[in-house]
């Protein structure tokens, strides 16, 4: 077929998918609202928004407007020239979106309803249309008749196994759609307070240590040095940056020294890093676990108010490195009597411990672990959690939970 034809051909197509699309618009427009309504969506902020532009936009043939740049600003209200690969807010939402809507389906009681999906690597959603059940009066007739007759005459008896293979995929897709559920609520029971703030929020990175004092007319190399970031706590910064953007969230990332508690008085705090934040140490006068040092050798450690015995410790810092086998950290959320404001801490004994926290409170694996250790409505509760992360050739391991304190 030439190349114009082809064309035309798509074309017709096109719109003659558009006017079916059209002639179900009431239809389409109360599925979505039942999907919008539902758990998946309702407490969220921008998947309904998202999902609910390039529906109508699709159902009033505007699809050419359905690009990541234009959604960003449609929705997200984002500058024309921003930049998708720094800010992609749209690729995780709908990536978000396919999620839920592939939980929603999962559920008993919606496998007949219209399907309205958003492909991988699309923004243009596509509905799908059940037939409707004959009536069961009416004998089936035509051609869809004819193949279920010549299907029934030509199989053999099925295989046991067959039907019991058959009979567990109900089961084994309730297991999955639990096991989906579960994975994406563990990130929102854990961030769920700070979210559903609606303050900005604070991020305090580490101090650079100590330093000279401020000279009238500091020197470049003297601004620089006091402009250094631990490589650890940068990463740590990096997860959470990325985590509470794709949330839609705002963020403030400050020096523990340019915070103020009149600062933390008005935003939810996220403190990234232990000995080297002060508002880390000040902040944790009256939780159960804490960082110390150890009176005559200053070793730093990690103790427990109800249990004097109990510490935990990498070692002396005059220790040479390649010795130092194991770090911990502490993992907490609560609400600050000082500041009345929710406070995460995010910090390791050494730079081993605080990267392996930051990739817990990002990573949704660890996370279920905690909510699997966790009362049912943990989300509501201030808590604490202790890990362990083994270091193999100045690499440090997956993090493990040692304990946790919910309150």
């Amino acid at each position: 077929m030439p190349v114009e034809a082809k064309s035309l051909a798509a074309d017709s197509t096109a719109t003659q998918h558009a006017e079916e699309i059209a002639g179900h618009r009431d239809e389409i427009l109360d599925q979505l609202s039942k999907l919008l309504a539902s758990p998946h969506f309702k407490h969220s902020r921008h998947y309904p928004a998202l999902l609910r532009h390039v529906v109508e936009q699709t159902l009033d043939g505007q699809t050419i407007k359905l690009k990541e740049r234009t959604l960003g600003v449609d929705v997200f209200r984002r500058h024309p020239d921003y930049d998708t690969n720094l800010d992609p807010i749209v690729r995780t939402c709908a990536c978000e979106i396919r999620k839920r809507i592939a939980h929603y389906y999962e559920e008993p009681g919606h496998q007949g309803e219209i399907r309205i999906d958003l492909p991988a690597g699309s923004y243009h959603p596509e509905f799908q249309f059940l037939p409707p059940a004959p009536s069961p009066a009416t004998p089936a007739v035509g051609p869809a008749a004819t193949v279920l007759t010549l299907v029934k005459r030509t199989s053999r008896r099925t295989p046991w196994w067959v039907l019991s293979a058959t009979a567990l995929v109900p089961l084994a897709l309730a297991v999955s759609a639990m096991k989906l559920t579960a994975s994406h609520n563990a990130v929102e029971q854990f961030w769920g307070p700070v979210f559903a703030s609606g303050d900005s929020a604070f991020i305090a990175i580490s101090h650079p240590g100590p330093t000279a004092p401020a000279a009238s007319s500091p020197t470049v190399s003297e601004v620089l040095r006091n402009d250094d970031v631990a490589f650890a706590d940068a990463l740590s910064m990096a997860r959470l940056a990325g985590l509470i953007r794709s949330q839609g969230k705002r963020f403030d990332i400050r020096r523990p020294g340019a915070m103020t508690l009149t600062d933390l008085r008005k935003s939810p705090a996220i403190l990234i890093g232990g000995f080297n934040n002060p508002w880390t140490l000040r902040l944790q006068q009256h939780l159960r676990f804490y960082f110390d040092r150890e009176p005559e050798t200053h070793t730093p450690l990690i103790r427990d108010r109800d249990n004097a015995r109990r510490v935990f410790t990498k070692g002396p810092d005059f220790l040479p490195y390649s010795n130092v086998k194991e770090d911990y950290a502490i993992v907490s959320r609560y609400v600050d009597s000082l500041t009345e404001k929710i406070v995460v801490t995010v910090a390791g004994i050494g730079k081993d411990g605080t990267l392996a926290a930051g990739e817990f409170v990002t990573e949704t694996k660890y996370l279920e672990m905690l909510a699997a250790r966790a009362p049912a409505d943990w989300q509501r509760r201030n808590l604490q959690v202790i890990i362990a992360t083994e270091i193999v050739s100045g690499i440090p391991g997956p993090p493990r939970i040692l304990d946790q304190y919910f309150w």
